[in-house]
């Protein structure tokens, strides 16, 4: 039996996606998340085979959870499953432990596939992202760089999804100050003054939905 987790904050983006893997034989979906620290939770607490996560997701991104997943559990796979399409999501995506990354609009052809790939612990990416990530290596040598780093993607994330630097403390679990720093440090980087640029850069980057 495949374990499958499903997460994304649209429920019917959700019960499509169980409507769909669920009726597969073999194969089970054992936890829904409407967000990114429940999908780290249940990962851990129900032993998925695969999850499926949306990239956009409330509180920590897919690329923060899959990185959370993977640590705990290397041998959960992870498909992301997600609207948007760019070398440097991508390449986040990878350097976090996903192998698989499948395009909304290609899931009527490629879902069944790609989670069949993963729990066969084999990377799935459909032409169209390999064609990416290929362009990506002939003109850098290597597929991007980063900008920010991990806690400093996860505070813009949160902050750009309208908490307080008191409560990014608390869902972080770290102090105030050290939230500062990292704010701080971000809006150096990116070179934003205030937080409404700040709001724009994590739209634009698809680190929140607009």
């Amino acid at each position: 039996m495949t374990r499958i987790l499903i997460a994304d904050d649209h429920d019917v983006v959700r019960s499509g996606l169980v409507a769909i893997l669920g009726n597969q034989p073999g194969w089970e979906v054992v936890a829904e998340a409407e967000d990114g620290r429940r999908a780290v939770q249940l990962a851990a607490e129900t032993l998925p085979d695969v999850a499926v996560l949306d990239y956009q997701l409330p509180l920590m991104n897919g690329a923060d959870a899959t990185r959370e997943i993977r640590a705990a559990r290397p041998q959960t796979e992870v498909l992301i499953f997600t609207m948007h399409e760019s070398e440097p999501l991508l390449r986040e995506l990878l350097e976090a432990g996903a192998r698989g990354y499948l395009l909304k609009s290609d899931a009527r052809r490629f879902l069944i596939a790609a989670v069949e790939s993963l729990s066969n612990h084999k990377p799935f990416f459909t032409g169209k992202v390999s064609e990416t990530l290929l362009n990506a290596y002939l003109s850098h040598g290597r597929v991007g760089d980063g900008t920010l780093t991990t806690r400093e993607r996860s505070v813009v994330q949160l902050i750009a999804e309208g908490h307080s630097n008191k409560e990014v403390a608390q869902i972080l679990g770290v102090n105030l100050k050290t939230v500062e720093s990292h704010r701080a440090a971000a809006m150096r980087k990116v070179n934003v003054n205030s937080t409404a640029t700040l709001v724009r850069y994590a739209i634009r980057n698809k680190l929140v939905e607009p």
